[in-house]
């Protein structure tokens, strides 16, 4: 679906700049993703009108006392497997190490397009000692500088060329896309089995089976939808953190897609730092949201049990709580059916478009009501809103002094348009901007 550049290389070479310095063509998809050894960072870009995931790896060093070394070379390894394109990293004022050696063995071993990057080399005398790295048998290099950004053109110029497809051709395009999204072992597969009512092949422990997520048509009880499957994420199921480092890769190229997310969660082992990385990134990307409790049937009931587990999740995910939460079991199929009409309502929300005239009748006077609060004797008055065109909903209220309208006032106003119009499930951006 989509073509992904991993940047790969030792500590402190400059991978972080040059992934900076791509993102600032486009916001990151997500700033930082935790729950894994070390923090990774992935982003969205794009070149000459070519979109493409970047990924910044951790600093690849052998011969270290570092105890999450070990971690961070097998995530290393699983971008390089996952990449469409490596950048491969190297210093020119420290030479050609032992490390850079063996790590440009092991992306030769991966035979995906690999673009040798000589950092910091922005003056003639650094040319010059770049040289020293045709000692790697390489028939070419990239010199630049990432804090300055000379010599990026050239290098986004070949890695765009070279690209497998620049171009993806959606078979399903115009249907809505619901992905499952959620932790290893949470019920994905055993949810799309019972859904599409047949054994899918979508969880293997073969490495690199699945290149993408699953697109299957569903078409049934009066719903039609592209349902997109995260399950196929596996990868050396024996090790756990290979497996929760890739769920994370995988739910970021999915969720990318997606109109709607539905969130599985274990419910004998309730919302975990995993959930709340796979919530950020669709609030990030604006997608509706769907939290499904799965696997109800193992957990011992008391009276308020649903309302208590329910109240827990709303506790850990933040302000934006006014979001659907299911509680079934895929195994029994119990529920099952309400997600998929549950999910149709949130992608009916998201896309939903308020006329002009309506959304000034019921707002303004609210705002006449309740006001934003008063600064240093001035007073802000609200003259009029609109709905941006924008896939999910966003809107602009336009006033006279908006730089003093606080963050509480911007979740009163977005309180106000999901209590007047109905956006459960989908998050919501306000703008206030000068009239």
């Amino acid at each position: 679906m989509s073509n992904i550049v991993a940047i790969v290389g030792r500590p402190n070479v400059g991978k972080s700049t040059l992934f900076n310095r791509f993102l600032e063509r486009r916001e990151a998809i997500v700033d930082s993703t935790a729950g894994v050894t070390r923090d990774r960072h992935y982003g969205k870009s794009d070149w000459n009108g070519v979109e493409f995931t970047v990924i910044d790896t951790g600093g690849y060093e052998v011969d270290t006392e570092d105890a999450f070394q070990g971690e961070i070379i097998k995530q290393v390894e699983l971008a390089v497997d996952e990449a469409t394109s490596i950048i491969f990293m190297l210093n020119v004022a420290e030479g050609l190490t032992d490390t850079d050696i063996e790590i440009h063995e092991m992306l030769r071993r991966s035979n995906k397009p690999v673009y040798i990057v000589v950092n910091k080399a922005d003056s003639a005398k650094e040319e010059l000692a770049a040289t020293e790295f045709y000692q790697l048998g390489i028939s070419k290099y990239y010199t630049m500088s990432s804090a300055t950004g000379s010599g990026t053109g050239e290098l986004l110029d070949d890695i765009v060329k070279d690209f497998p497809t620049t171009e993806y051709k959606d078979p399903f395009e115009g249907l809505p896309k619901i992905t499952i999204a959620g932790r290893p072992n949470v019920g994905k597969s055993t949810l799309t089995n019972a859904l599409l009512d047949k054994e899918q092949n979508i969880v293997t422990d073969v490495a690199g089976t699945t290149r993408d997520s699953i697109q299957t048509l569903y078409n049934k009880f009066g719903h039609e939808f592209v349902l997109v499957d995260t399950a196929g994420m596996r990868r050396k199921a024996k090790v756990k953190e290979d497996l929760e480092f890739y769920s994370v890769m995988r739910s970021v190229r999915s969720i990318e897609y997606s109109d709607v997310v539905i969130i599985m969660v274990d419910a004998t082992l309730g919302w975990e730092s995993q959930d709340m990385n796979i919530f950020g990134l669709a609030q990030k990307n604006r997608k509706g949201i769907v939290i499904v409790v799965n696997k109800w049937d193992l957990v011992e009931k008391e009276t308020n049990t649903t309302r208590d587990f329910e109240a827990r999740i709303k506790e850990k995910i933040g302000q934006f709580t006014d979001i659907p939460i299911l509680f079934v079991s895929a195994l029994t199929k119990q529920r099952i059916l309400k997600t998929v009409e549950v999910a149709m309502e949130v992608y009916q929300n998201r896309a939903k478009k308020i006329k002009t005239s309506k959304l000034n009748e019921i707002m303004l006077p609210i705002f006449e009501k309740t006001p934003p609060p008063a600064l240093k004797g001035k007073y802000v008055k609200i003259k009029y809103c609109v709905q941006l065109p924008t896939p999910s909903p966003q809107f602009v209220f336009f006033c006279n002094l908006p730089q003093y309208v606080k963050e509480a006032y911007k979740r009163f106003a977005e309180n106000q348009l999901r209590k007047e119009f109905g956006f459960t499930g989908v998050p919501i951006e306000v703008y206030f901007r000068q009239k």
